[in-house]
């Protein structure tokens, strides 16, 4: 049996460290095709996200993934971003954290190639950001209320 990586055990305590301390807690992530973020916003093949609670929804940060949906220019995004995907976790204050080693990431669930459903990961945005698969290639369930 193969061991489990302390990466994800790792990520959930500088989590909790940072909500705990009053710190933001930011992500940086390798964008691939089975990461899952909004494209406009990758920058180099990278994107950093906020994981504070009040930034976030339905926040998990499982042993394989993290999911959670978060706003981009006013709207909502769901995200799904793979633990190997992860290369730091930090807090927006001190800049106090840990970087972790990138590794091959499995495909997002449900999906039959990874190439079919995610876009280019290579994108520019005016802002830090992933690629991946963005939810302007699905349809959106999400409608404005006036």
């Amino acid at each position: 049996m193969q061991e489990t990586s302390t990466k994800p055990y790792m990520l959930r305590a500088l989590h909790e460290w940072c909500t705990d301390n009053g710190y933001t807690p930011y992500i940086v992530v390798t964008v691939d095709d089975n990461t899952v973020v909004p494209a406009g916003y990758v920058q180099d093949g990278q994107i950093t996200l906020n994981l504070d609670l009040l930034a976030t929804n339905q926040l998990v940060i499982g042993n394989d993934y993290i999911e959670f949906q978060a706003r981009f220019g006013g709207v909502a995004e769901d995200l799904f971003v793979p633990v190997a995907a992860v290369s730091a976790i930090y807090a927006r204050e001190t800049g106090a954290g840990m970087g972790f080693e990138v590794s091959e990431s499995p495909a997002y669930p449900g999906t039959t190639s990874a190439s079919d459903s995610a876009s280019s990961a290579t994108s520019q945005a005016p802002a830090a950001g992933t690629g991946a698969q963005s939810k302007a290639d699905k349809a959106s369930h999400l409608k404005i209320v006036k």
